[in-house]
């Protein structure tokens, strides 16, 4: 069996900071964050310093995705857009000859990623309640930055089209099986993509688990994580998807799973966050159905990417959760068939 090439060759990175003046002496290097085959991020430590380094998955790659030198740029712009809730990006690398892959560092941000637990100060319902309505103020702000810094990264044409035939080139590139599921819901979205509303910045995966809250007040988030599908698009796609993988008090379960804490007592219901949404936007958010159903079909196109790196052994021993989507995407290309049942 070949060996696997290092996510990391600690000498080259050391080096790479150094012409960058970002801390001294040698580098510990620290994978956090979830795995399962998508980008891997790890903390660096020098020097009393801190600075986290993000980085995509071990080559081949699909064309387009997983571009750090993109992600970075983007942040960037929004930055200088208007929207401040972010990391600190401070130096990106596009040498392949550094570590195999380009990559980006930003400084170290102290606080909490919310995935499976919740970190103190949030054991009230109002607490609670309070980080849920902040997860859509910041996706409120996200969608109001405007600036001339994001202008290189508009497209012309319209962005839906743009991401359903995009992802529907995606799942024949990255399908290891025939599901019937994902087929029939791409034909749909297809021949039924709604009117555009103005394009704005786009997430393309807003979820609580791509937030940081503050630890000195876990009801604020302090930064959204997590850039690889952002883009200049229809603000509508993110309020679906955050629907989709939001898990309700006492109600459905995400099919996709992710951030299942906000099922705790207190966490806002899908509604009262689409009436936040809709009430600080002044945005109409219709079909939402058919939003739902791009959200879930796009994370079954993404997760089958996954699952080929799984059973094709390109994966780290500590990557194994990612065999779940041997039966994960079939459930998620079903849920997001009756999405469109529903719409």
């Amino acid at each position: 069996m070949t060996a696997k090439a290092p996510l990391l060759v600690l000498e080259n990175v050391e080096s790479f900071l150094d012409s960058h003046g970002l801390g001294s002496g040698p580098i510990t290097a620290t994978r956090i964050g979830d795995g399962g085959g998508s980008n891997f991020t790890f903390l660096l430590e020098r020097g009393g310093e801190r600075f986290v380094l993000r980085r995509p998955p071990r080559p081949p790659l699909p064309p387009s995705a997983h571009d750090m030198v993109r992600e970075a740029g983007l942040q960037n712009a929004i930055r200088a857009a208007g929207f401040t809730r972010l990391a600190d990006i401070v130096a990106v690398c596009d040498d392949e000859d550094v570590t195999g892959v380009p990559f980006y560092v930003m400084r170290y941000l102290d606080g909490h990623v919310i995935t499976g637990s919740l970190p103190p100060g949030l054991e009230s319902r109002e607490a609670r309640f309070a980080l849920g309505m902040d997860l859509v103020d910041t996706l409120v702000e996200i969608h109001a930055a405007r600036g001339p810094s994001l202008d290189s990264f508009a497209r012309p044409g319209s962005y839906l089209e743009r991401q359903v035939k995009r992802f529907a080139q995606l799942w024949e590139i990255n399908r290891t099986r025939e599901i019937h599921a994902v087929d029939d819901v791409g034909r749909y979205l297809a021949d039924n993509v709604p009117d555009p509303l103005a394009p704005t910045v786009v997430h393309g995966d807003y979820r609580l688990g791509n937030m940081m809250v503050s630890p000195a007040e876990p009801t604020k988030i302090v930064a959204v994580l997590d850039w690889e599908m952002g883009a200049i698009g229809d603000p509508r796609a993110d309020v679906g998807y955050l629907l989709a993988t939001y898990t309700e008090p006492d109600g459905s379960v995400s099919a996709l799973g992710s951030s299942p804490v906000t099922g705790e007592p207190g966490f806002p219901s899908r509604a009262e966050l689409v009436e936040r949404y809709v009430e600080l936007s002044g945005r109409d958010v219709q079909p939402l159905a058919w939003f739902e159903a791009l959200a879930m079909w796009k994370a079954a196109v993404f997760c089958e990417a996954i699952y080929g790196r799984y059973v094709r052994g390109e994966l780290g021993r500590e990557d194994d959760r990612a065999a779940r989507f041997e039966l994960g995407v079939p459930y998620l290309a079903e849920t997001a068939a009756a999405a469109i049942a529903r719409a």
